[in-house]
């Protein structure tokens, strides 16, 4: 599953869900210094997701808060956690 996220690192709390335009945001505690938000970001992300980190791969975006991630896992388990955000 290839995702479109925007990253706003350095939060107060983690957080998912969608903005007012429905495209899907994550807010991080990690500060975005020497790779450390985007390998949070994979953590994060493998614990809403259910899946090793292994099965999550950054397409786009490593110095930029607009990033490509792809998801790898059972499409339909991973759809159905998206929607439940």
């Amino acid at each position: 599953m290839l995702l479109s996220i925007h990253v706003k690192p350095n939060s107060k709390t983690d957080q998912i869900g969608y903005d007012a335009y429905g495209n899907l945001k994550v807010k991080i505690r990690a500060q975005p210094v020497d790779g450390k938000a985007n390998e949070y970001l994979i953590e994060y992300l493998s614990g809403i997701f259910g899946v090793p980190k292994s099965h999550i791969t950054l397409l786009k975006g490593s110095n930029n808060q607009h990033k490509k991630v792809e998801i790898s896992g059972d499409e339909a388990k991973l759809s159905t956690i998206l929607k439940t955000l």
